[in-house]
């Protein structure tokens, strides 16, 4: 999954919510160093990333884009998905998109000293062009497809796959609603458990 996704999937507790945002940069056990808290969250993070890639109705999203994408088509399709959360947003939450990103945004700040140095460079930049708001819409997630490329050196071809967003998009929105019903299900079960476990 995608920003979006993972930030919702934290719940309410702010630290958490830093901890699977920060995730993916931070190898191995290094994940030890932090409070308990953002320790969970990064636990949270690498859980729902491993469920995601072996779930059958992801696999399918996925096959769609392997022939023209590769090993890219998983990073696609986790875009793609937070696309289908931020359109259908008031589905999972009473507070509204705008207030929920601009509450994230403001934690962010709020904990700049911890954030590793790659989430304080990119953290402006998020905050200014509101990526997590942008996803709602096809043009935001064809910016954001862009800017993936660009960081392949155009290798990928991801900016292409907003073609097959538009040619198979009643399809990938239902897999998303299937899937992320499940996974919420999951993260709440995996919050559970890691609370009990961390000490």
């Amino acid at each position: 999954m995608n920003y979006l996704a993972h930030i919702y999937l934290s719940g309410e507790n702010d630290l958490i919510t830093i901890g699977n945002f920060i995730a993916d940069g931070i190898k191995g056990k290094d994940y030890k160093k932090y409070p308990k808290d953002i320790q969970i969250g990064i636990l949270l993070h690498r859980n729902i990333d491993t469920y995601t890639d072996a779930h059958k109705t992801v696999r399918l999203s996925t096959k769609r884009l392997h022939e023209k994408y590769g090993h890219y088509s998983g990073i696609i399709v986790d875009i793609l998905y937070d696309h289908f959360l931020a359109k259908n947003w008031n589905k999972y939450s009473t507070v509204p998109l705008e207030t929920y990103v601009d509450t994230f945004y403001d934690s962010l700040e709020a904990h700049y000293n911890i954030l590793p140095l790659r989430i304080q460079k990119m953290m402006p930049y998020m905050i200014a062009d509101n990526w997590l708001l942008s996803y709602a819409s096809i043009n935001g997630i064809s910016r954001v497809l862009d800017g993936m490329n660009r960081r392949t050196k155009n290798r990928s071809g991801m900016d292409e796959a907003i073609v097959e967003l538009e040619a198979f998009y009643k399809e990938f929105e239902n897999e998303f609603t299937v899937f992320f019903n499940e996974l919420i299900a999951f993260s709440k079960q995996k919050l559970k458990t890691l609370n009990e476990d961390i000490l």
